[in-house]
């Protein structure tokens, strides 16, 4: 009955096969960003754009309607690989000098969708465990962060290093809220990705693409499993991770940006980097609002 519905919407909305195709194609380049912008998981924006579920279920079950699926999600994954080579190149030209200006247009991006996310995670009901998963999610997430934002540790790239990274990024699509380009800041590999990626540097893409499939293929089928036995309890972890995470990017990555050398860095005074901060913020939380209100009238896929 639940698919007859939705099936019915659909129809009755005259979705335009082609705009359907752009918007996938925006929404696999905003989860790219996502995954290695420091702060954001590429994983929390695919819950938030509706396509976190059935790839998850693709991936559980990848024999199961194998072609209309790889077509379905094709102009997701071109877009995710366009969003991560451009902004790899923008890490690589600017990030360091306009960090706070980045980071803060995209918490409001963040933020922008919270409500979205929320009324997703009470689709099926809402106890008051749920809100304590939640807070909890959120306070443990924060602190570990915060904790971890200050024990940079350098790690000197290889092969298998390069491997691993590629297991945290495929965690961070499978774990909706962990940032794995903040464990990468962490260990001093973060600016070593984005300038191989951007290079075409082989010797970094290739084990960052196998370690991320590894990863994902392991994984899949544990976090369908936990969705379908555990939706409301594992939705509000899933928006603990988001809170926490956009909390913990304040003390981490932003006010970082405005001591003395950062703002002479971007030749910024500590007033004008505060303004753009937050303008961009608004700018990043209204532009999220304006979209989720387009997204209303594509109904989340159910039936993959």
């Amino acid at each position: 009955m639940k698919r007859q519905k939705i099936e019915r919407e659909r129809e009755h909305k005259k979705i335009n096969p082609v705009t359907d195709w752009f918007i996938r194609l925006l929404k696999g380049a905003l989860v790219g960003i996502g995954f290695i912008l420091p702060g954001l998981s590429g994983g929390v924006l695919a819950v938030i754009f509706g396509i976190y579920d059935p790839l998850i279920r693709f991936l559980a079950n990848i024999r199961k309607k194998f072609m209309e699926n790889v077509l379905y999600f094709l102009p997701v994954g071109i877009g995710a690989a366009i969003g991560i080579v451009l902004f790899a190149v923008v890490v690589e030209k600017a990030f360091g000098k306009y960090a706070a200006l980045f980071v803060s247009l995209f918490v409001g991006f963040v933020a922008g969708t919270f409500p979205s996310l929320y009324k997703t995670a009470g689709q099926q009901g809402r106890r008051s465990s749920d809100i304590g998963i939640l807070v909890v999610t959120s306070i443990a997430l924060f602190a570990l962060m915060l904790v971890g934002g200050q024990q940079l540790t350098e790690v000197t790239p290889n092969l298998l290093v390069w491997l691993g990274s590629g297991l945290l990024m495929g965690l961070g699509l499978i774990v909706p809220g962990m940032s794995p380009s903040n464990f990468l800041i962490y260990f001093g590999l973060y600016d070593k990705m984005a300038i191989g990626i951007k290079d075409f540097d082989f010797a970094v893409i290739i084990p960052l693409i196998i370690g991320f499939i590894i990863c994902v293929l392991l994984f899949a089928k544990l976090a369908s499993w936990l969705f379908r036995r555990y939706y409301s309890g594992m939705y509000h972890f899933i928006l603990g991770m988001v809170v926490g995470s956009s909390l913990a990017i304040f003390p981490t990555v932003v006010f970082p940006a405005f001591t003395a050398d950062q703002l002479t860095l971007a030749g910024l005074s500590f007033w004008g980097a505060l303004l753009w901060s937050l303008l961009l913020f608004i700018v990043g939380t209204v532009a999220s609002w304006l979209f989720s209100k387009v997204e209303e009238k594509y109904p989340r896929e159910e039936m993959f």
